[in-house]
């Protein structure tokens, strides 16, 4: 029964989270700040994926090398996405 809690909480804090982003465009900061509401909407986004990576896909449980092998993975990823839109002319 505590997965079930678990799991409902974090379901809780995603949905809040997607909450706070859409609030964050209706408040009209997109207009006024641009840099400061992307900034929020980006860790929150970053936030849920932690969030979803770490209990929906088990990888809280897993070990630490496993996790570790992952955000290496992760970052050559944004490093060659990073590379490749300065190539584009």
């Amino acid at each position: 029964m505590s997965h079930l809690r678990l799991y409902t909480a974090i379901y809780v804090v995603l949905f809040v989270f997607a909450t706070l982003q859409v609030a964050v465009e209706y408040a009209g900061l997109l207009e006024n700040a641009y840099l400061l509401a992307f900034g929020v909407i980006i860790v929150l986004s970053f936030v849920k994926a932690l969030v979803v990576a770490g209990y929906y896909q088990h990888l809280v449980w897993e070990p630490r090398s496993l996790s570790y092998l992952i955000g290496i993975g992760l970052l050559a990823v944004l490093a060659l996405t990073f590379a490749a839109s300065y190539s584009i002319t």
